[in-house]
C-alpha cells in the first residue's frame, strides 16, 4: 500500500508541475544563449533566475509535510484494518468447517449441503466487504492526491511568480528521469516549508 500509494502521488503531482511548465513556457518563450548556460547558480541566490529550472524531490516533500505523513499514515491504518478484518473472517470460516467435520460420519449428506452452502454463502460476504471497503479506501485515496495536486500547482504558480522558473522538474520513486541533479537547484526545502503551512492552514 505505501509503495503504491507514493507511486500514485508521484503520478500526480508530476501532472501538477507540468501544468506549470506549460503555464511558466507560454510566458516566456524567449531565452537569451547567456540565460540557458547558467545552469550551476543557486535558486536561493540573486542569480537564480538565470538558471531557468529548479526541481522537487518529491520522496523528501512527502516524509516531511505533516499534512501528506498524517493522511498517508491514516490510510495505511485503514488498510491494514481492512486486511485484518478479512483475515479473521476467513480464520472463523477456517474453525467452523473443522467443528464440523468433527463430527464425521454422522453427518448426512444432506447436512453436508446444507453447510457447504451456508459456508460458501459467508466466504462471499466476507469477500465482498472486502472489496467495497478496498475501493472505498481507493476512492479516498484518490480524492486526498487530486487535492494534492491542486494544492502543490496552486503552491508553485505563487511561489513562481517571484523565482520566474522556466521548468521546476521533480524527481522520486517510480519517475527519476534525471540523470544528473545539480543540487544548487534543488528547491524541495521551499516546497516543504511553504506546503507545511498552506496544508496545515487547510487541516484547522
Amino acid at each position: 500500500m505505501t509503495k503504491n500509494l507514493l507511486i500514485v502521488l508521484n503520478i500526480f503531482l508530476t501532472a501538477a508541475v507540468g501544468y506549470l511548465y506549460y503555464a511558466t513556457f507560454s510566458a516566456n518563450k524567449k531565452v537569451t544563449s547567456h540565460n540557458q548556460n547558467s545552469y550551476t547558480t543557486n535558486p536561493k541566490d540573486s542569480n537564480c533566475n538565470k538558471a531557468h529550472i529548479a526541481y522537487v524531490e518529491l520522496d523528501s516533500m512527502y516524509e516531511n509535510i505533516s499534512y501528506i505523513k498524517q493522511k498517508r499514515g491514516e490510510m495505511e491504518a485503514k488498510q491494514k484494518r481492512i486486511e485484518t478484518e478479512w483475515q479473521t473472517g476467513m480464520r472463523g470460516l477456517e474453525a467452523k468447517r473443522d467443528n464440523f467435520l468433527k463430527r464425521g460420519a454422522a453427518i448426512t449428506q444432506q447436512e453436508a449441503e446444507k453447510f457447504q452452502n451456508q459456508l460458501m454463502g459467508e466466504q462471499q460476504n466476507i469477500e465482498t466487504k472486502k472489496q467495497t471497503q478496498g475501493q472505498a479506501l481507493s476512492e479516498d485515496s484518490f480524492k486526498f492526491t487530486e487535492g494534492l495536486q491542486k494544492d502543490l500547482k496552486d503552491f508553485l504558480e505563487e511561489y513562481n511568480k517571484e523565482k520566474k522558473y522556466m521548468y521546476i522538474l521533480t524527481t522520486g520513486t517510480g519517475l527519476d528521469y534525471l540523470v544528473y541533479k545539480n543540487p544548487a537547484l534543488n528547491i524541495t526545502n521551499d516546497v516543504i516549508k511553504g506546503m507545511n503551512i498552506k496544508m496545515n492552514a487547510k487541516a484547522k
